[in-house]
Formats: structure tokens, sequence, C-alpha cells
């Protein structure tokens, strides 16, 4: 313990009573308030640090904070403006990490001075930056949504928040009681924070990403319900085990910081979650998926999912990299396309996200229907052909793999 944090100890130790009566008592006593109070302080500097790592990104996102920036210096210790904070931040994170994919495209390009063309014509340096368009909306709160779209790298890319609130209409309420949730008010209170995006790249051999994550606070009668929920997962149109590894593997290790069971667990939730179910296949390669989280203790769910949305970055950047300049032509493309029609009928017809969306009050259509790509394709008993690479995905997108083999063999009868 240092010297600063002991001599905070001996000021928190008018919680345990006063000093004199901790003199008369035996050391063990004597020593087991101050080691205490040092915990205490020492937690208390631990929060207080965790609140000022996100107050001092102010000036680096993407927009205006929704809520007043006083009212969150106000309310620091309110789960409500912790979220609000964490989600900017990664926002704004994502948006610079992908606009330096685009710009680093262009690097190499040509410039106007290797062109032979008259020196009166004007060639403009082609450049692919975030639209931001920031919304409010009357019955609470609002969003900011982000899209880059035509980009070299990125065809579309979507990166949103929101944090709303208001009332629950009965179909929104209908919803999360069929998830299990049992209020008695038929119109809910309510207030709701996430970050959710959709990547859709321009090369075939580059993955598309899809992340969200989010807070819940219900108010039933006179108790106030939260629970967090979210996930990352990938849907890549050519199947590559390193790439699917190192995603997996990246995540993992940002759940087992936190319980050593969330990996297995989220990860099964996320291959059933994300399944097309009249076309009996998955999404995509997986990662982890989950909904209503409410335990151990609500600092400790915010901290794992803080972990989970810090990890986007480092599980799909890399893989941009690796393969934003790979070679692919019309075949590949009329793939992608078609793969991007299976994301289409997911996202319109299972995902929760959307529908919820769809039945809030005052819904941003346009928000929501950001994650669907600019361009898709459908054609009639579309099947690849035996033995392909397209095949080979199928194969992985209608089996989920265990990527990182820690599944338990199961026992054989002797």
């Amino acid at each position: 313990m240092s010297y600063k944090v002991a001599i905070r100890s001996f000021k928190t130790l008018s919680y345990l009573g006063s000093y004199k009566k901790i003199r008369d008592r035996p050391i063990r006593y004597y020593c087991a308030a101050v080691l205490g109070a040092g915990y205490v302080a020492y937690k208390e500097f631990k929060r207080n640090k965790a609140e000022m790592k996100e107050l001092i990104y102010l000036k680096n996102y993407m927009a205006e904070p929704i809520t007043p920036l006083h009212q969150l210096q106000k309310n620091q210790d309110d789960m409500k403006t912790q979220m609000e904070l964490l989600i900017m931040r990664i926002q704004a994170e994502f948006c610079r990490a992908l606009e330096k994919e685009e710009d680093e495209a262009w690097e190499d390009e040509k410039t106007a001075d290797d062109y032979d063309f008259d020196n009166d014509i004007f060639l403009p340096s082609p450049e692919a930056k975030f639209k931001v368009d920031r919304w409010t909306r009357k019955e609470g709160g609002g969003g900011i949504t982000c899209v880059l779209q035509d980009g070299r790298v990125f065809e579309k890319a979507g990166v949103n928040i929101s944090v709303v609130s208001g009332r629950l209409p009965p179909p929104a309420v209908q919803q999360m009681k069929s998830r299990g949730k049992n209020f008695e008010s038929k119109e809910l209170p309510f207030f709701a924070a996430g970050v959710s995006a959709v990547i859709h790249p321009r090369n075939p051999m580059v993955p598309t990403i899809h992340f969200n994550y989010r807070y819940f606070e219900v108010k039933d009668k006179n108790e106030v319900h939260w629970w967090f929920g979210g996930g990352t997962d990938l849907t890549p149109y050519y199947l590559n085990e390193e790439d699917a590894v190192h995603f997996h593997l990246t995540l993992k290790h940002a759940c087992d910081t936190h319980d050593p069971s969330y990996y297995d667990r989220f990860k099964k939730w996320c291959d059933d979650y994300f399944t097309i179910t009249h076309r009996g296949e998955r999404r995509g390669v997986g990662g982890i998926f989950f909904d209503d989280v409410d335990s151990p203790d609500q600092d400790s769910a915010f901290s794992f999912v803080t972990s989970c949305a810090e990890a986007v970055i480092p599980s799909y950047i890399p893989l941009v990299k690796k393969h934003k300049d790979d070679a692919y032509g019309y075949h590949e493309r009329q793939w992608q396309l078609l793969r991007r029609g299976r994301y289409v009928e997911f996202n319109l017809i299972y995902d929760r996200g959307t529908k919820f969306g769809l039945h809030t009050p005052e819904a941003r259509y346009e928000s929501i229907l950001m994650s669907l790509p600019l361009n898709a394709k459908w054609e009639y008993m579309h099947e690849p052909l035996p033995n392909s690479a397209e095949e080979k995905l199928m194969k992985v997108l209608k089996e989920p793999r265990d990527w990182l083999n820690i599944e338990k063999p199961k026992s054989t009868a002797a």
C-alpha cells in the first residue's frame, strides 16, 4: 500500500467508527480496519479512474453527446451515463480505424502528376469519410448515425449509437415477455443505449463484421430492471480458417478476463441466434452473443461489455489489412452479392434488434436499416459447385465449427 493510499485509508476510518474506539481494540482489529479502508479507497480510486477514462474522450467523439454534457458530468455514478460515454468512445475509435484503412488504400494510387492530360483538367483526390448524422426524438433521446459509402475498401460501413428513453408500447413489451421478462404494466418507462455496426467491404475476400452492445433499463411500478446484451460476429464470403481462429481467439481473451465460461456459452448462443432457419444455415462463422445479462452485479457486467466492445478493432482490422488488396473477379463478386442477400434475409426476418427498433415510437427507419448492404442479389435455386471454395464455406455455415478446439470430446459407449 502506497503512502498516499495509507493516508486516505485513515481518513476513511470514519465509516468504521471513531479512531479512539479502534485504538483500544486488539492490533488485529486495527490492521483489519486499515486494510479494509485501504481496499475501499483503492476501489474508489479505480472506479473514478475508469469514469475519467470515458470523460477525457469527449472532444474526440463523432458528434456532441445526446445527453447534455453538464448532465453527464453531474451523474457520473449513473450506469446510463457510463454506457453513453462508452458507446460514444467505441463509435469514434471504430470509425477512425475504418477511415484510416480508406486513407491508406489511396496512398499508393496515382496522383494528378502521374497522368498524361492537359493541365487545365482537374483530377480530384478521392476520399471516403463517414457522414455524421446526429438526430433527436421528441419522446426522449436520440442518436448519432455514421455511414461511409462507396469507399475503395468499404462499400458500405455504418456505425450507430442511440440513447433513447420514453415508454415502451405494447408490441415491444410483448416481445420482451416472449423472452421471459415478466412485467405487470402494459406500458413501461424505459432507457436504452447501445452501439451497433455493420461493415460491408468491397473485396469479397474481406469478411463482413457486425457488433452490437447495449444497456437497457425498464421501470415496472417502483422497481427498476436492468440488463446488458450484445455480441460480435463475422460473416466471410470465402472461408479463411486462420482468420476465423484469430477472430474467435480475440473474443475469447476478452471473455476469459471476466469468466472462463463466457466464451463457450456465448459462442454457442451466437451460433444458435444467427441462424437463417428457413435455409438451415448460419449467417456466418459466429462469434459471441448474449442477452439479458444482469449478473454478477452491474459494474462487473458493464466491465465485461466494455472488454467485448474494445476487442472489436483487434479482432477485425487485421483481417481488413490482410485481404483488402487480394485479387478477385466477377465470379467472386457475384457470390459475395448472393451471400449479402442471405444477410438481408436474416436481418429483416429474424433479427430481434431490427424488430424492436421498428416497434419503438418515432422509430428512425434509416438508422435501423443501416445494416443492409448497398448491393445484394438473389438467384433462384442457386447451389455452389461441388468441391468449390463456395461449397467449403457452405459446409461450415450448415455445421458450426469449434474454431479453438476447446469443446470437450463426447464420451463414446463401450
